[in-house]
């Protein structure tokens, strides 16, 4: 196959001029490399080596004048040098790239997780780019009314499984368990009404941050106490559990009865606002209030947060044994009143009664064994466990 150069209306330098414009290196396998001179220099024989190589048959050239304001023309010469993957500044930076990888000696396995880890980070920036981008999405965006997105909850169920993994194995840091309360919130919170109505609006959003300040108190009590939020060593004693199939048990019967709050609630536009909700919101200042007081109260009359050193009398504690757990139940049948589902309310309380009558009695069996009648005497004064003048 003959190779054919066009010599435009350029005239190489030094080359015999006829009148065919075009001249064959046929099979040559060459570089052809074009170095711009002046003009001045065209004159020079540089290329009639190629009559000596090829013959002066094949290689032709044709007159043509000099285009008019060019003052250089193209030098035309040839090189079998080739350029090396060392020059290429790509394949330079990946080969810086793996040898820091390298040097970091990272294990199979952890690289796995972080290719798992990027891919699901690309896809949720990719997810939520389309989301910004779509003009549907602004219109009928608000910080009240919001499309749900489902797979920023994936996402939180499965950094929060990670989570829980890491602090069942008492190696999660404090954003970690964040990141396990958050989870577990927005699934509680945020995922049953989005599902049930296609979208947010209102009182999810409003509970999503109600329950994160309210089981975070505890937290924040270290920290007024002490300076930080970490917990201190104590006597395993104190550490007050029931069997791990009761954990379980409860912790699926108020997952139930959230989804049941949202199935049984009407649509989340059509709930009332204004002044309707004037008894929610003061249920939920109530709410917060004596599981903070509860939590101070206890905390000051006990070591290191955990183990009481007294009998605590004061505050909530005037009128129930257990605020702490009664706030809890507050809370959650607050957000049913706010989710307009009563038969939600009832089967969440029950729940809540069956697992805490438990776990209270284990507590005042051993507040008794440490205080003796000095507790006795308190039992009898304040009668009710959970709520007052009730139960």
């Amino acid at each position: 196959m003959e190779s054919v150069l066009l010599c435009s209306k350029v005239v190489p330098r030094g080359t015999p001029l006829e009148r065919n414009r075009k001249f064959s290196f046929r099979h040559l396998n060459k570089h052809l490399k074009c170095n711009s001179l002046p003009a001045a220099s065209r004159n020079t024989p540089s290329l009639r080596s190629f009559e000596a190589i090829k013959g002066p048959s094949s290689l032709r050239f044709a007159p043509s004048p000099v285009r008019k304001g060019l003052s250089f023309l193209p030098k035309c010469s040839i090189s079998t040098s080739t350029v090396s993957d060392s020059d290429n500044p790509f394949v330079t930076k990946f080969r810086q790239l793996v040898n820091k990888v390298s040097q970091l000696k990272v294990k199979p396995l952890d690289a796995v997780k972080l290719t798992l880890l990027l891919s699901v980070l690309t896809l949720a920036a990719k997810k939520i780019a389309t989301l910004v981008f779509n003009p549907f999405f602004w219109m009928y965006f608000s910080w009240t009314w919001l499309f749900w997105p489902w797979f920023i909850a994936l996402g939180l169920a499965g950094y929060g499984v990670y989570c829980f993994r890491k602090h069942w194995l008492g190696e999660a840091n404090a954003f970690e368990q964040l990141g396990i309360v958050t989870s577990v919130f927005t699934w509680l919170t945020l995922v049953p009404p989005a599902y049930f109505n296609g979208y947010l609006e209102g009182w999810p959003f409003v509970f999503f941050l109600a329950y994160h300040y309210f089981f975070f108190f505890n937290v924040s009590v270290r920290k007024r106490l002490y300076g930080d939020y970490y917990a201190r060593n104590h006597d395993p004693k104190w550490d007050v559990d029931t069997p791990l199939w009761s954990r379980v048990l409860f912790g699926v019967g108020v997952v139930v009865g959230h989804w049941l709050a949202a199935f049984e609630g009407p649509e989340l536009h059509r709930l009332p606002g204004g002044w309707a909700n004037v008894g929610i919101w003061g249920l939920i200042v109530v709410t917060m209030l004596m599981h903070y007081d509860s939590t101070l109260y206890l905390a000051r009359y006990s070591e290191k947060v955990v183990v009481p050193t007294d009998v605590v009398q004061f505050g909530p504690y005037r009128w129930v044994r257990h605020p702490i757990y009664a706030s809890a139940m507050l809370l959650f049948a607050t957000y049913c009143t706010a989710l307009r589902a009563p038969l939600s309310l009832l089967f969440l309380v029950a729940v809540c009664l069956v697992y805490y009558s438990k776990k209270a009695k284990m507590e005042e069996e051993l507040m008794v064994e440490s205080f003796g009648q000095r507790y006795l005497d308190y039992a009898d004064k304040v009668r009710h466990k959970f709520i007052p003048f009730v139960y």
